[in-house]
């Protein structure tokens, strides 16, 4: 993130101790609860597209029938048709899987531990503008993917934007011990005595 300077220091491997700015402890087992209401409208440009599609498969329609009526060539008007529907197709396809993938990464999302902070900084549509992005980008968009990454800087989705914005997750000791002694006691009914 260009003209933020460098990373913070850890307070424990800092030289002046007593100039330290306090860290945030986020909960290890992220946010409770459903996510919010998504805040964004449907895709602007994707149902624009779509539509004028639809409306020029329809005109399309007209013409070959018309043409068809008065005996005249068909087959360049059917060319021009066929990659009509196609082109809708492709757009209807990407609306419906868009829509799918924004619900699923939305709910995903708020039960991360930096939900916490995004909803007590009321960031609801800072992460509706990264899922779009996000989304967007794994259905191909470029430009979308380069605007991805820069939302999950500023939302604290990477380690370093996380020690930049002084986000911490608490360690779960709890849940660590449990890992523990499940992972050596599984190891441990694996073994047979040889006798």
């Amino acid at each position: 993130m260009a003209g933020m300077g460098p990373p913070p220091k850890d307070p424990g491997t800092r030289v002046r101790r007593n100039a330290t700015v306090a860290m945030t402890t986020l909960p290890a087992q992220g946010r409770p609860g459903a996510a919010p209401r998504w805040p964004l409208i449907p895709d602007v440009v994707m149902t624009t597209r779509r539509d004028l599609a639809k409306a020029k498969v329809a005109e399309l329609r007209e013409k070959l029938a018309e043409a068809e009526e008065t005996d005249a060539p068909t087959g360049p008007i059917e060319r021009r048709l066929d990659l009509a529907l196609e082109k809708l197709a492709i757009l209807e396809a990407q609306l419906r899987h868009q829509r799918k993938l924004e619900t699923s990464l939305w709910k995903d999302l708020w039960g991360l531990p930096q939900a916490v902070e995004w909803e007590r900084l009321g960031w609801m549509r800072d992460v509706a503008q990264y899922v779009r992005h996000k989304v967007l980008a794994e259905l191909g968009d470029l430009d979308s993917a380069k605007e991805a990454r820069q939302w999950s800087d500023r939302l604290g989705l990477t380690p370093l934007a996380m020690l930049r914005l002084r986000w911490r997750i608490a360690v779960d000791e709890v849940g660590e011990r449990r890992q523990e002694r499940q992972s050596s006691g599984s190891a441990r009914g694996r073994i047979k005595a040889v006798g």
